[in-house]
């Protein structure tokens, strides 16, 4: 196969993953625990704020992770139009969660847990590093955000 797609710019690699995170529905949500275990799981999502927005039970090896860890890496897309997200994570209870992240995600998914089980928590995630790239031809200049700041 021949690639002849040109490289994007920084601008244009920015603009499309802020598109991707509105359009799509599921991110990969890698964690680990105190002892290294990883843990990879899809999950609905919704960006909203400048931050991604999800829950799933706080009693599930990736609630406590989020929880516990503080951080995580959000993957969205396959080897040819790749995104990845590091981010901090704030967790809030069903009763604290801000009312619009909730309708955010309701709306895009059809789903609010807070009517599903009261072990369910929500978690923002704020990036501080994005990288996105097409494969090998975009690796370069692939970061787009380094601790929290888009690049020019």
């Amino acid at each position: 196969m021949k690639i002849t797609n040109p490289v994007r710019s920084a601008e244009q690699r920015r603009h499309d993953v802020l598109a991707r995170l509105e359009r799509e529905t599921d991110i990969w949500v890698a964690t680990a625990d105190d002892a290294g275990l990883p843990c990879l799981v899809p999950l609905w999502f919704v960006w909203h704020a400048d931050a991604v927005w999800l829950s799933t039970r706080i009693t599930n090896p990736t609630g406590r992770n989020l929880r516990d860890g503080g951080r995580t890496r959000l993957a969205l897309g396959d080897t040819r139009d790749v995104v990845l997200l590091d981010g901090e994570v704030t967790v809030f209870s069903p009763a604290d969660v801000p009312g619009p992240a909730v309708e955010a995600l309701r709306a895009k998914t059809g789903w609010d847990p807070r009517g599903d089980s009261p072990s369910y928590a929500f978690f923002r995630i704020r990036p501080y590093a994005v990288q996105a790239w097409h494969e090998e031809r975009e690796l370069r200049g692939r970061h787009l955000m380094r601790d929290g700041v888009w690049a020019d």
